[in-house]
């Protein structure tokens, strides 16, 4: 009898969840260490995505309490996280194939 794949952890967005699901289904990641990665890389995916909402509705740069602009704080939560995500993914060693013939 073969084992259903792991199911997405219910705190992903809908997005994420497709991610796991299509991750899971062409790379076969069934084990602890690959799903850990993995929830950990979507948990980041979520978190700069986040971040990215935020940052489009209040614009990139934010006032200091002298009237200074300054970067919005959520530019460095969303890099740190764009890391992270590429980090756990980069660590699940997937062999990622070009499509089409040429280079």
């Amino acid at each position: 009898m073969k084992n259903s794949p792991p199911r997405a952890p219910a705190h992903l967005s809908n997005a994420a969840k497709t991610w796991w699901r299509r991750i899971v289904r062409e790379y076969a990641v069934d084990d602890q260490a690959g799903c850990l990665l993995l929830q950990t890389a979507l948990e980041a995916f979520d978190r700069m995505k986040g971040a990215q909402a935020q940052i489009t509705t209040e614009g990139a740069t934010v006032r200091d309490r002298f009237g200074q602009t300054k970067p919005h704080p959520l530019l460095t939560v969303e890099r740190d996280a764009r890391a992270q995500m590429l980090m756990a993914l980069k660590q699940l060693n997937l062999d990622v194939e070009p499509e089409g013939d040429g280079p």
